[in-house]
């Protein structure tokens, strides 16, 4: 399969069809303007661009699966690593330790980000899948604190660092891969599918908890049950690896190469240049350019993310804690309504990227973040009521507030930054947000509760204050809907699209 790096993104196998392809749009590109020798309007076809998104989507999923796991298991994690003292120090403890991978993240992304930029997205991609999968088969081997004492939660923390190392190059990947993939005017589309593998993810990882919960009862769950959804990451990691290793390069990445390295020059000194990205220094160097460059964008982003995250983490993590250790609600009860929200979500989230497409990110982000700012109180005093419509319903409010978020965030966020430095900034910002906000909001909200006598309004404010950073990041940043990436070339679905493009650039003027 070859990827065009001028007319087309994807174009037919056979030699002869793409020799007929290239000719015949620069035969329309010069008639429109003899001057014309070449186009950069990229091509799509919408067979490999499907393909791109349902891999790097599922691939998404499994890895959200392998993270999701540990939020929908965090008291009975706490009661396996970390017996003794009361209930609340023990999902302190968990929660905490659910904590520490963010902690890594930051550094997770700093290192595959430019690593993405310099190598492709399609390698680091892989390599976060293997590391990903590994950490979590190992934490369903490690022996409890029954067994080996100190060295059990020492394990745990080590493995879930694994994790976080791993996901820091996930999200800023998968999401400039689909984006780099998709035709300018369906990005928002195509980017929706990637939160709805995210959402698939934590609902397969709801699921797994919610069965085993159900059938095995909460003294086998403690003593060996905890350990099988973890002990399925093995298997669905080489599934993902499979996907992932069969996708080609972006053809925003390829072009960039390209540009880089096939260069014909005489001199020893413009050779090196030429090749500079891939010398040992160019990771410290890319680093450089994205802080010395990028700052005033990744400080938007990185306030965006946060308000984001806060609202995600708050709803699809630490809700069904919430429900079980603060409202006593049965953990399956709990499982089962969230479980139920995410499905509707699910069924939502194309359409939001349609939405979003057709009247741009910001209208809808906007949205997203008011919806929280607004609702947040009326969801959680109808939570507090404990019945169940009442609880579905507060919690059916903060989905809708979170689905124009989720169908939006992964087609306004790699529009922020460009291709060459796009993996790499968009990685350190998302994941520095992450991990000072989103994976800390079950530890934090927990610890407020407690330091507010178990005041069950505590979420619902935390929320308001995440979703104010939102509506004036929202504010500040540019529209980006239908717009080519920043330093990629237009991007359209069919040649009838590039002629329509290409007469508008060469119109004569009119007098």
């Amino acid at each position: 399969m070859a990827n065009g790096s001028t007319a087309a993104e994807h174009v037919p196998e056979d030699k002869e069809a793409l020799r007929r392809h290239r000719v015949l749009f620069r035969a329309i590109a010069r008639r429109k303007n003899p001057r014309l020798r070449r186009t950069d309007i990229t091509i799509t076809d919408e067979k490999v661009v499907r393909r791109a998104v349902k891999a790097a989507a599922l691939g998404n999923a499994m890895e959200w699966f392998d993270f999701g796991i540990y939020s929908y298991l965090a008291i009975t994690l706490g009661q396996v690593f970390f017996p003794g003292g009361s209930d609340t120090t023990s999902l302190l403890s968990s929660f905490a330790t659910f904590a520490v991978a963010f902690l890594v993240r930051p550094l997770g992304g700093a290192y595959f980000g430019p690593l993405g930029d310099r190598i492709g997205r399609k390698k680091v991609l892989a390599l976060t899948m293997i590391m990903m999968a590994l950490g979590t088969l190992c934490i369903g081997l490690i022996p409890s604190y029954a067994a080996i004492g100190f060295w059990s939660p020492v394990l745990l923390i080590l493995f879930r660092l694994v994790q976080g190392f791993s996901t820091g190059g996930e999200y800023g990947g998968a999401s400039t891969f689909i984006a780099e993939y998709a035709p300018d005017k369906k990005r928002g589309y195509f980017g929706s599918f990637l939160e709805m593998g995210t959402l698939i993810g934590y609902t397969g990882a709801a699921g797994i908890v919610l069965l085993l919960n159900t059938t095995l009862g909460a003294d086998a769950m403690s003593a060996w049950g905890w350990r099988l959804p973890f002990l399925i990451a093995g298997p669905l990691g080489l599934i993902g690896l499979y996907l992932r290793v069969k996708l080609d390069e972006t053809p925003a990445f390829q072009k960039l190469e390209a540009a880089q390295t096939h260069t014909t020059t005489d001199s020893v000194v413009e050779t090196e240049a030429a090749f500079s990205h891939l010398s040992e220094n160019a990771p410290k160097k890319k680093l450089g350019e994205i802080f010395a460059q990028q700052w005033p964008t990744l400080i938007l982003c990185i306030a965006l993310v946060g308000a984001y995250n806060i609202t995600d983490y708050m709803l699809l993590s630490y809700m069904p804690t919430y429900l079980t250790d603060t409202l006593k609600y049965k953990e399956s009860h709990g499982l089962l309504i969230l479980l139920g929200i995410m499905v509707v979500l699910m069924c939502l989230i194309s359409t939001i990227g349609k939405l979003n497409d057709h009247y741009g990110r910001k209208p809808l982000l906007m949205t997203g973040m008011l919806g929280f700012f607004i609702t947040a109180i009326p969801a959680f005093l109808l939570v507090k009521q404990g019945s169940m419509a009442a609880v579905i319903g507060g919690m059916t409010l903060l989905g809708l507030s979170l689905v124009c978020l989720l169908g939006t965030m992964s087609a306004a966020l790699p529009a922020l930054f460009p291709t060459n430095v796009r993996y790499g900034s968009l990685s350190i910002g998302y994941n520095i947000a992450v991990s000072v906000f989103g994976g800390t909001t079950p530890l934090v909200i927990t610890a407020l509760m407690d330091v507010f006598d178990k005041n069950v309004m505590v979420p619902a404010y935390y929320t308001m204050g995440a979703a104010l950073v939102g509506v004036i990041a929202v504010a500040c940043m540019k529209e980006t809907a239908q717009q080519p990436l920043e330093g990629s070339p237009p991007s359209v679905a069919t040649k009838e699209e590039a002629v329509e493009m290409i007469t508008a650039q060469t119109a004569e003027p009119r007098f």
